[in-house]
């Protein structure tokens, strides 16, 4: 009976830890004014159209407690091309009753191999920064 069940566990382990997924892109807000992250924030991500000229939606999450994203584009099929991360930070500066010069931040950039993309900002009222992470 023990070895079955621990044949069982292992079994159920194996099965759970297959099935988790990578992905090749993630993001990060700080607020760098109070030195914390920012949770709470929606993120759009949206896929250039080098055809038509126009945006697609691929995705929309929100920031975690920790101000992550961490399971954008699954990077079991190919994500080259060009991506538009948009922040909106408008509800979170309302929310802290902190005036703010960016309702919304876009960051265009573009995935050129398989490779891990991490594209954080760092933000206060009247200032953001971003950088290509790891």
């Amino acid at each position: 009976m023990k070895n079955l069940f621990t044949v069982a566990l292992t079994l159920f382990v194996s099965i759970i830890f297959a099935q988790k997924a990578n992905y090749q892109l993630s993001s990060h807000i700080l607020d760098v004014s109070k030195g914390v992250p920012v949770s709470g924030v929606h993120i759009k991500l949206e896929r250039y159209n080098e055809q038509n000229k126009t945006w697609n939606l691929v995705d929309e999450k929100i920031t975690d407690v920790n101000g992550r994203i961490t399971d954008f584009l699954n990077s079991e099929k190919s994500n080259i091309g060009i991506y538009k991360l948009t922040y909106f930070t408008n509800d979170y500066f309302k929310k802290n009753n902190i005036e703010s010069f960016y309702p919304f931040i876009d960051v265009v950039f573009q995935i050129k191999d398989q490779n891990h993309y991490h594209v954080p900002i760092t933000l206060s009222a009247f200032g953001y920064a971003t950088y290509r992470g790891n």
